[in-house]
């Protein structure tokens, strides 16, 4: 039988939260890997290299998703096996893939419109307009 010998596991935080990957049983998620892809990503920016190929056209005042963040979220998703830009509609509620991107707010509480609240994320639309420009 596997036993887990560490209690916990501390990945980087992000901007004032602290992101652990605990093994007693409580809140799990599948996705866990993602954290894993997250590190790796932060070491050899590919996101950020791959954000600069890209001519953002949008107002900067209205833009709550920012390029490297909806990258981030499109691949990520895909990596883990959420291959339908349809699967936004679930996922841009999900703190963890918010983790993920960076969002500095993964629970969606401050977002502008209210409609979106709880919605941390960009939505199947907004991917699809970054997809097809």
């Amino acid at each position: 039988m596997t036993e887990c010998n560490q209690d916990s596991f501390e990945f980087e935080e992000l901007f004032s939260r602290q992101v652990v990957a605990g093994f007693d049983g409580g809140t799990i998620s599948s996705d866990a890997g993602g954290l894993l892809l997250r590190e790796t990503d932060r070491r050899i920016r590919l996101l950020k290299r791959l954000r600069d190929c890209f001519r953002d056209g949008r107002n900067p005042a209205r833009v709550e998703h920012g390029l490297e963040q909806m990258l981030a979220q499109r691949i990520y998703a895909l990596v883990l096996g959420y291959e339908d830009l349809n699967d936004h509609e679930q996922l841009r509620e999900d703190p963890r893939l918010a983790v993920l991107t960076g969002k500095s707010d993964p629970t969606g509480q401050d977002r502008k419109r209210q409609g979106d609240k709880g919605k941390p994320l960009a939505g199947k639309s907004t991917l699809n307009r970054l997809e097809h420009g």
